[in-house]
């Protein structure tokens, strides 16, 4: 089976973010950035199968943030071919132009099963997965917690998570793209000496795209961080004193009679 996973760069949020000077978007040049966690469980789910049946597997990403490091890393798990698409721009595209970017490289590959993470924190405009597979007509699971291979050839059996913590075991036949939740086993650790040895060795392709469309379904007017409220009023005394008071609150506030 040929599988290809998508990997993108999402700011760090244990890092401070810094707002932009035109007061509509973070400043990217300061942030840190990581590989998005469900794309990640996406690519441990792609190996999973690899090694269960055999196959490639092929990452495709941005050229954004520090992607390179998340590309030589996954090249040490055991990615086969890793795809990046150049991106000159100082922030990531909109969820319109991210879906061109990578339907027009995802045809080129013609993968038999696309794995993208289900969500990303940094997901403005809704999830890229099911937009994604609309864009290239392929059958959709999303909030996938495990993909198995199936005794039916040219189908797999995935596991789709509802509220609830109810799961329903479902066949898909394929091609077909699959928004990971959750991979059977936890993302598998690098050494650090591997990840090295893999910046040495491994290929990294290239491939230009068209130009996305520049418009976005939606436009951010103003981004700012929460304001804390001004003050806060300590409510002291018995407990007849403090209802008394808390009732006097209410009741200026027009919330009671």
């Amino acid at each position: 089976m040929n599988i290809a996973v998508v990997l993108r760069q999402v700011p760090d949020l244990i890092e401070t973010l810094e707002i932009g000077g035109d007061g509509t978007c973070l400043d990217y040049g300061a942030a840190r950035f990581i590989v998005n966690e469900w794309d990640n469980h996406a690519l441990e789910q792609a190996l999973l199968l690899k090694e269960s049946q055999g196959g490639s597997v092929t990452v495709v990403a941005l050229d954004f943030g520090e992607v390179d490091n998340t590309l030589y890393e996954a090249s040490a798990k055991g990615v086969d071919n890793i795809v990046k698409i150049p991106w000159d721009a100082d922030q990531p595209p909109a969820l319109r132009q991210a879906v061109a970017l990578y339907a027009e490289l995802l045809r080129s590959i013609a993968a038999e099963l696309i794995l993208v993470g289900c969500q990303a924190h940094d997901e403005l405009e809704g999830p890229l997965a099911p937009q994604l597979a609309f864009a290239l007509k392929l059958p959709y699971v999303g909030v996938v917690r495990g993909v198995q291979p199936s005794d039916e050839p040219g189908s797999i059996r995935v596991f789709k998570e509802f509220p609830g913590a109810v799961v329903a075991r479902m066949a898909v036949r394929l091609p077909a793209l699959i928004g990971v939740l959750a991979a059977e086993k936890a993302p598998r650790y690098v050494p650090v000496s591997r990840i090295r040895a893999a910046m040495k060795s491994t290929q990294i392709q290239e491939q230009e795209v068209s130009p996305p469309p520049t418009d976005s379904f939606a436009t951010v007017s103003r981004l700012y961080v929460p304001e804390a409220p001004q003050r806060a009023e300590m409510l002291e005394g018995t407990v007849e004193e403090v209802a008394e008071r808390l009732y006097q609150i209410l009741a200026e506030k027009g919330l009671v009679r």
